[in-house]
């Protein structure tokens, strides 16, 4: 593998991964590759460096922009370019490159079922809290208690200036499911970016909150970064494609910190359809006598989807946690 490749793989921490290097051969030709390795920096400052017209030197800067290689910064006039900054903005930006070529995304697939899970758990081990969390249901039904603002997904769009949706850069790469593809919400910046990429479809907040019902009721879990704002991402997770849940569901690894909230079934309500065993993730659900109940509560994420399923509405979120609850069952 040509050096520089190796060199783009070590400015995002991973120049030992036999796969990041190629995955960056594959989306860059060398040209290419020697301008990322330039950066930061703007457009005149590169052309002058390579002896390239500011013409020449744009139009590649443009490409490899829609690549999702290279992001600017308009806090500088002209822009100051970088590249990707770290393994999650290099994987979901370049995934969503309309010309991405099959092998492209295959390769991202290996790496996330071979190196991904060492990953993420050393990430965990690195980290206090997790980088993403668990918001509830809040278009479907209600929880029983006052949501705060930063656990909202109405407030979080009513909010927003700008909204788009993005494919699950997951589901284009794993292909194992065939829930909504179109199901990443972007926020603010994040859709703005996505527009202007053409990578994202921008919705009107009816529209969204419209999605956000119908992503429920296909059974995706809402995750955003884990701090008390939800300014840039709302993610839709289902249970096999997404990288947020398969360590935490096989190997327990805290990954993803659970919301506030706890699920509580009402036994007298209950009517044993089973609906919110097929629907839990995390196997917290199981048939006690005739009826369901939470009996692994340190695996319930308090994500309400089992609520969303119930036709007697014996399901309530009860607020139990603070924000920076982590279970015993997820640490390591």
């Amino acid at each position: 593998m040509e050096a520089q490749y190796l060199e783009l793989a070590r400015r995002i921490g991973l120049e030992q991964s036999p796969r990041i290097p190629r995955l960056f051969a594959i989306i860059a030709d060398p040209d290419e590759a020697g301008l990322m390795l330039s950066m930061p920096a703007d457009v005149p400052a590169l052309a002058e460096k390579f002896g390239r017209s500011g013409e020449e030197t744009q139009r590649m800067i443009d490409l490899l922009f829609f690549k999702g290689l290279i992001f600017p910064s308009r806090k500088t006039d002209p822009p100051t370019w970088r590249m990707c900054a770290h393994l999650i903005q290099f994987h979901d930006a370049s995934i969503l490159w309309p010309d991405a070529p099959r092998e492209f995304l295959d390769l991202w697939q290996e790496f996330s079922d071979t190196e991904m899970l060492a990953l993420t758990r050393q990430a965990a081990e690195a980290r206090s809290h997790p980088v993403m969390r668990v918001i509830p249901v809040g278009v479907s039904v209600e929880v029983g208690s006052q949501i705060l603002a930063f656990d909202d997904v109405r407030m979080a769009i009513e909010n927003a200036d700008v909204i788009a949706v993005t494919k699950c850069t997951c589901k284009v790469a794993a292909q194992k499911c065939d829930t909504t593809l179109e199901c990443c919400v972007q926020l603010n910046n994040a859709a703005r970016y996505a527009i202007t990429r053409g990578t994202g479809k921008e919705l009107t907040k009816p529209e969204a909150m419209a999605l956000m019902k119908q992503l429920e009721e296909e059974g995706l879990i809402h995750t955003v970064n884990n701090l008390k704002s939800m300014h840039q991402v709302i993610c839709n997770c289902c249970r096999c494609c997404c990288q947020n849940f398969p360590g935490m569901i096989r190997y327990g690894i805290n990954s993803v910190a659970p919301s506030r909230f706890l699920a509580r079934i009402d036994p007298d309500l209950c009517t044993g359809c089973e609906s919110c065993i097929e629907r839990c993730f995390f196997e917290a659900i199981a048939m006690k006598d005739d009826t369901a109940e939470v009996v692994k509560p340190d695996k319930c994420v308090g994500c309400g989807l089992c609520q969303v399923v119930c036709p007697a509405e014996a399901i309530c979120l009860d607020e139990v946690r603070s924000p920076d609850y982590i279970p015993d069952q997820w640490s390591h």
